[in-house]
């Protein structure tokens, strides 16, 4: 939970996992993963791990907590991956939120995500509730200017409150970019989870919405047109995963479980598709509540996600490099 008693900043902890020998015919993320300095990230340009441990944005938003436990558990789940490529990966550790101080975390992960991303690494942030899209989103704005958001989610998070909340972020977004440069795009929205205002909102906003119901219909190669079409232009992407838009029986271990939900394989064929643009700048994973897990599946689930998510950037990266 969020707590005052832990650093607002942590180094990255120690990795484990499984260990079949040395070398890199047996490399799992345990064994590669290096920690970065986040203050000095001047290090050959990879992927860098950052963890955002906070419940403060789910509290407000009258969700369940547990979600500042997330970074942890999905260490955790990653630790044992095995891996196929050899490209740099860094742990820059977490910035957990002081008690209800949500709004001194989100200055704090813009900066980490700010410096992060100047040094050329992709930053993948380990939630923490949806509220942290706004921090990171803020961070990779300032250091490479307006970005394409393809969200991964049930819910549009574009709530208006007097605070920050788990619900706000894109909306917060908004108003931080201004409206001709907001570029939304949601897929997964459950529309008996998301009020008429909600639906406007994001219509006044230009927002480009794919039903839950919508992408259940869709064959592979429908998938695939629908995120090529979003993914037309040439802005870099941040992409956020809200693990809740997973089935409830796939993801039990999240702050919002889905009454209906979009399968794992649909939601991996989405992202994929937009990790192989090689366009990501920020990709958030967000809403793992291990409080309610069963046997680590939501969190296992999630690490198979950005494990894929990795390899399929980095191969897109080498492809633009040939």
């Amino acid at each position: 939970m969020n707590t005052v008693d832990a650093p607002a900043y942590s180094p990255a902890p120690e990795w484990s996992g499984r260990s079949d020998g040395p070398g890199p015919e047996h490399a799992r993320w345990h064994s590669v993963v290096r920690p970065l300095d986040v203050a000095k990230p001047q290090a050959q340009p990879g992927i860098a791990l950052l963890g955002f441990a906070s419940d403060e944005g789910v509290e407000r938003n009258h969700g369940r907590p547990g979600a500042a436990a997330g970074p942890a558990a999905l260490r955790s789940a990653l630790g044992s991956l095995a891996l196929h490529h050899t490209h740099a990966l860094y742990d820059a550790g977490t910035i957990t939120t002081q008690g209800t101080d949500l709004e001194g975390s989100h200055e704090r992960l813009s900066d980490a995500v700010e410096t992060l991303s100047r040094a050329g690494h992709l930053p993948i942030i380990l939630g923490g509730g949806h509220e942290t899209a706004f921090g990171s989103h803020r961070g990779a704005f300032r250091a490479l200017g307006p970005l394409q958001i393809i969200n991964l989610d049930a819910h549009f998070d574009l709530r208006t409150a007097d605070v920050p909340t788990s619900g706000t972020p894109f909306k917060q977004i908004s108003e931080l970019v201004g409206r001709e440069d907001f570029d939304y795009s949601v897929l997964g929205i459950s529309r008996p989870n998301n009020t008429p205002v909600l639906f406007d909102e994001a219509s006044a906003l230009g927002v480009t919405v794919v039903l839950d119901e919508e992408l259940l219909t869709m064959d592979r190669a429908e998938l695939r047109e629908t995120v090529e079409d979003i993914c037309a232009g040439t802005k870099p992407i941040h992409l956020s995963i809200d693990l809740d838009v997973l089935p409830a029986h796939q993801a039990p271990g999240v702050s919002a479980p889905a009454g209906l939900g979009v399968p794992v394989n649909i939601i991996r064929e989405l992202a994929l598709t937009i990790a192989a643009t090689g366009r990501l700048a920020l990709v958030d994973v967000v809403e793992l509540n291990p409080t309610f897990d069963t046997d680590n599946h939501t969190a296992k689930l999630a690490a198979r996600l950005i494990d894929d998510i990795v390899t399929a950037h980095f191969s897109a990266a080498t492809k633009a490099n040939s």
